[in-house]
């Protein structure tokens, strides 16, 4: 049995965690399993706690892992909740892996790619709100909002615009129809066109990914974890920041204002230490192999023991 995804920064990931002895690892993230099943067989006595909100990934990566089941427990949910589902108390490894697989990409009714037949674009399935309601009944102003923020694109305004005109007209039912609307005009110099960031800011909107995102690595910062590595590979820069912004929190021993004369916290408040003082990224071979790899970026933190 074959994984349909193929899992990012793999190597990278197995030399992380390669001290790994005993304890629970959650893969908060499982997708499809393909880093989960690389770290059983490699750490005999790793204990896998693992929830996606892709119900159609649980149940694959639930037989891909047959071979383990004394070894595995499953959730279904966002990884934002699965903290308050477990025990933290053995946590010894986190890997969140925060990117769309490959079969969802690949999938035409799943709606995430620009030549979709259908607009959709919910990891979870169970979900009311899809990308269809946002483009088809989101005020204009709230759409422009979104495709400011979560695309980072600068004639936001102009794009949701064009998106209501031709709504007013007609319903926009699929990907391909917004795609045509918005054109394949690439951003400046870069190589990504302004419907790929679109169609990015739609899917982060629906599956409210940056919310989910805060939310977890505050209930980490929470827990004060003790002698736990967490792993996190992102997609794009908004997240990239968020996880690069806690870490820098997480990292720092004197809380003071930066206009502080003197120390007066006490300068032990540092949760641990940051192991990946540059993101860590796919080499060319792998870029070469898997080319939507080429943009992951994996930083790691040690919750080091508080005594």
């Amino acid at each position: 049995m074959q994984t349909p995804h193929i899992p990012v920064l793999l190597d990278e990931v197995n030399e992380i965690f390669k001290n790994f002895d005993k304890g629970d690892f959650l893969d908060c993230t499982l997708g499809y399993a393909g880093h989960s099943k690389r770290l059983l067989e490699l750490h005999p006595n790793l204990h896998l706690i693992a929830c996606d909100q892709d119900e159609t990934a649980l149940n694959f990566s639930k037989k891909y892992l047959e071979n383990f089941k004394e070894r595995t427990e499953f959730y279904h949910c966002n990884f934002s909740q699965i903290l308050d589902k477990i025990s933290t108390n053995n946590l010894r490894g986190i890997l969140a892996d925060i990117g769309v697989s490959s079969l969802q990409l690949d999938e035409n009714e799943r709606g995430f790619s620009l030549n979709s037949d259908f607009l959709d674009m919910r990891m979870n399935q169970n979900e009311s709100l899809s990308a269809y309601e946002l483009v088809n009944f989101y005020p204009k102003e709230k759409l422009a909002l979104i495709f400011k923020e979560y695309g980072e694109l600068k004639d936001a305004e102009f794009l949701a615009d064009k998106i209501c005109k031709q709504r007013a007209k007609k319903e926009i039912k699929s990907a391909k129809e917004l795609y045509q609307i918005v054109g394949d005009a690439k951003l400046g110099k870069r190589k990504i066109s302004k419907a790929t960031l679109l169609f990015q800011a739609l899917r982060i909107e629906v599956n409210g990914e940056l919310d989910a995102l805060n939310h977890f690595l505050t209930r980490l910062e929470n827990l004060r974890l003790k002698d736990c590595i967490l792993a996190v590979i992102c997609f794009h820069s908004l997240e990239d920041r968020m996880v690069k912004n806690f870490f820098k929190k997480w990292s720092k021993d004197c809380i003071c204002d930066d206009l502080a004369l003197k120390c007066e916290c006490g300068a032990n408040h540092s949760l641990g230490k940051i192991l990946s003082k540059k993101p860590i990224v796919p080499n060319e071979s792998e870029k070469k192999k898997n080319s939507r790899s080429s943009c992951a970026k994996m930083r790691v933190f040690y919750f080091q023991n508080q005594g």
